[in-house]
């Protein structure tokens, strides 16, 4: 289907962001190109699921909306995994051709669809996501392909790019397109990840049936910074996504080991099982840290998805 007649339709996780939600939802309306939007409130308790019960009142007066905006609030938080797992599928009930994946905290440019709209040979493909307060710098770092560099700003990235685009590489879920095509051959996200991993999962897949995949540099996602990514260990020679929250650092050990072990294979899952291990021994020393890692490794092994909730 030609993308100027596709269906498009943006589906938005949020949990306890109200004031962010509502940016970007204000900065969705009237986007050119864009059908509806979405909106899947993981059981917040700051007012979001009131705010979105009320929307139809903009129908009236002078905060009526071009874009229809759609609401709805699950009864218990599923975590971004399972926000996507039920937004993707609803965009797909509601007949999208194209589903238009963002967290609530990123706002795109007002320009950001159509210009991935104009790329029209892709699968899976998103924006650069550059931080709000410095434009030219990267939220999240890019590796770029065929080698071990890594870039963090804007202009590393343009110079690296072909055709205005950087194949193989996606940064999901902030402000990407999939197909609903690529969406019938590889599924849903997987909803029981709950948090991290999910995005990266999701995007193996897709490589691994072949989906076309690309980052589209004049694109742009503005989003608020994440500090410095990766924590270095062994003397500064790699690094160690290391969290201070529980719950992040469950998830991302249990279900890193779970995408290496299913992608990459054994030697790479226990490569990270013995990079944790230093990591907390030396690095970060924490025996507590080490008996977490293991734990969830071991619930993830073992197919159990519901240890993540004792640190909810």
């Amino acid at each position: 289907m030609p993308r100027d007649d596709a269906r498009v339709i943006a589906v938005v996780v949020t949990f306890n962001r109200l004031p962010l939600l509502q940016r970007l939802v204000e900065g969705l309306d009237g986007v050119d190109g864009l059908t509806e939007v979405l909106v899947v409130d993981n059981a917040s308790t700051d007012g979001t699921g009131e705010w979105l019960a009320g929307l139809d009142d903009r129908d009236q007066g002078e905060e009526r909306s071009t874009t229809p905006v759609l609401g709805r609030t699950l009864t218990d938080n599923r975590g971004g995994a399972g926000g996507f797992h039920d937004g993707l599928a609803w965009a797909m009930e509601r007949g999208a051709d194209l589903a238009w994946l963002m967290d609530d905290d990123g706002l795109p440019d007002p320009d950001c669809l159509d210009r991935l709209l104009s790329e029209g040979d892709l699968d899976f493909w998103g924006p650069l996501v550059v931080d709000e307060a410095d434009p030219d710098r990267l939220v999240f770092p890019i590796r770029l392909p065929g080698g071990t560099r890594v870039v963090h700003r804007l202009a590393d990235v343009e110079r690296a790019a072909t055709g205005g685009r950087i194949d193989g590489i996606v940064i999901p879920f902030n402000g990407v397109l999939v197909t609903r095509d690529l969406v019938e051959r590889i599924g849903l996200p997987r909803a029981e990840y709950f948090i991290w991993g999910d995005d990266h999962e999701y995007r193996l897949r897709a490589e691994a049936a072949g989906a076309r995949i690309a980052t589209v540099v004049g694109a742009q996602v503005r989003h608020p910074s994440v500090g410095s990514l990766g924590t270095p260990m062994m003397f500064g020679r790699t690094t160690y996504n290391h969290s201070p929250s529980d719950l992040k650092h469950y998830c991302m050990a249990r279900n890193n080991l779970l995408n290496l072990r299913e992608y990459r294979g054994w030697p790479h899952a226990l490569a990270f099982v013995a990079k944790t291990i230093w990591f907390y021994t030396f690095s970060k020393p924490s025996p507590g840290r080490i008996a977490t890692s293991l734990r969830a490794m071991y619930d993830g092994l073992r197919g159990d998805f519901t240890g993540h909730r004792r640190y909810l």
